[in-house]
């Protein structure tokens, strides 16, 4: 028996498909088979009926930046955790990260995080393959059984390979088995002891800062090895004004590579630190205003093509401590849309640019093979998000470590459909995500 979904009454951003209109959509055994103006579907008899009047549908959300924590930090966070938030907020997507214990530098590895990402049956999860084995920066990872067993790119995550010519290896063996990298920048020597972003603030509150110049030192040799390798490069998070100036200036002389930012990089400043919230503890740092500025642009202009969260939750435990001594990261699977929204409310962005960020901004990046179509037309898979985006909700205690725990947010997520089967409906509200919703 063919399973039916009619969603009626909503409006559809598709970037993909430049749609931006009220649109009504049929799906059928996980498929999209229509879509038209109100009111023009024909009746389909015994068809599940969902109203999205005042909602906006949207292609689910590709997180390309996530530490998922398993295996080996299961106490901060299991896969299924993880994903059955990320379906709460709209994400239908998770490239996790592979700085885990063991790194994800075999195949056995990567074989064990889709199988607990089917197991949970929820966001879809890819795992990012290490370039190096044991994330130790001195013998290349085997890259070709990595992309055989289903990655769609290979990452440093925070530990930097050290040596350029090992990097360029890298870049090379990434590049014959067509992967791209993903890559953070950051140089040890600069930022090792650091805590937060060198600046006024660091100075004011006596704590050691990370220069901006710790970020732009390795985005100007990455996008070096890149041009000498050909090999497509994404860096993932940037930070600072001087990176978006370098990685312009590299798309504009057709160096492949492409940058994204998170949502608190566009909203906050190292101001956030005055009261010393390690939740707000977050790498690379939150920057000065400057840069704020320079990120905000270069979503606009296209040079930021890719929004991520850059989730990297931690037990309550290990925030809970002085300043120096906590980790760097924060609980943003949560927030992540609903942040995305509030800097379309301050008209950084339109609705449609903002949703590009997070479908066909990571599609052109990696591909259709590793995100899908990311895209709502006919034929293509059922995979969306129903989200009012007028609904306020405030950020619990219980959401993790989350900086803006307290604060109200726009938009909440009715309904979240992978593959044509809705995920959310057979699931209670995670309280521990989304508290006090209305």
């Amino acid at each position: 028996m063919t399973d039916i979904v009619i969603i009626t009454g909503g409006h559809l951003i598709d970037p993909a498909a430049q749609i931006d209109a009220l649109k009504d959509l049929k799906i059928a055994d996980g498929n999209i088979v229509a879509v038209a103006d109100p009111g023009q579907l024909p009746d389909s008899a015994g068809a599940t009926a969902i109203d999205a009047s005042g909602c906006h549908i949207l292609p689910g959300l590709i997180d390309t930046h996530t530490h998922l924590r398993e295996p080996g930090f299961e106490y901060k966070e299991t896969i299924a955790d993880a994903a059955r938030t990320a379906v709460h907020a709209g994400i239908t997507r998770l490239f996790a990260m592979p700085n885990t214990e063991p790194a994800c530098d075999s195949v056995a590895v990567v074989e064990m995080v889709l199988q607990r990402g089917r197991a949970a049956g929820l966001a879809q999860v890819h795992p990012v393959g290490a370039l190096t084995r044991h994330m130790e920066g001195q013998v290349l990872a085997e890259m070709a059984e990595l992309a055989q067993a289903g990655c769609p790119a290979v990452s440093d995550a925070w530990v930097p390979v050290e040596s350029s010519q090992m990097m360029r290896r890298a870049l090379e063996y990434a590049h014959g088995v067509g992967l791209p990298v993903i890559t953070v920048p950051q140089d040890m020597g600069l930022s090792a002891d650091g805590v937060m972003h060198e600046g006024a603030v660091s100075t004011r509150l006596g704590l050691t800062g990370i220069p901006a110049a710790s970020e732009e030192i390795p985005v100007g040799r990455i996008i070096a090895l890149s041009e000498l390798t050909g090999c497509r490069i994404h860096i993932s998070p940037l930070s600072t004004a001087g990176a978006v100036r370098m990685v312009r200036n590299a798309q504009r002389r057709g160096v492949p590579v492409s940058a994204a930012t998170a949502p608190h990089y566009l909203l906050l400043t190292d101001d956030r630190l005055e009261g010393f919230d390690t939740r707000a503890k977050v790498y690379p740092p939150l920057r000065s205003e400057a840069d704020r500025e320079a990120l905000r642009q270069g979503v606009v202009e296209g040079t930021l093509t890719v929004l991520a969260s850059c989730h990297a939750p931690h037990a309550a435990f290990e925030k809970e401590v002085t300043f120096d001594r906590a980790p760097f990261g924060m609980a943003s699977l949560s927030t992540a849309l609903s942040l995305t929204l509030q800097l379309v409310e301050d008209k950084v962005l339109s609705l449609s640019q903002a949703v590009a960020c997070w479908t066909t901004g990571p599609q052109a990046v990696f591909g259709a093979n590793a995100v899908g179509a990311a895209r709502l037309s006919d034929g293509d898979e059922a995979t969306l998000t129903i989200v009012d985006t007028a609904a306020r909700w405030t950020v619990g205690d219980a959401a993790g470590a989350s900086p803006f725990a307290g604060e109200s947010l726009p938009g909440q997520v009715r309904h979240t459909f992978v593959a044509g089967r809705c995920v959310t409906d057979s699931l209670s509200a995670d309280t521990a995500t989304y508290e006090a919703h209305p």
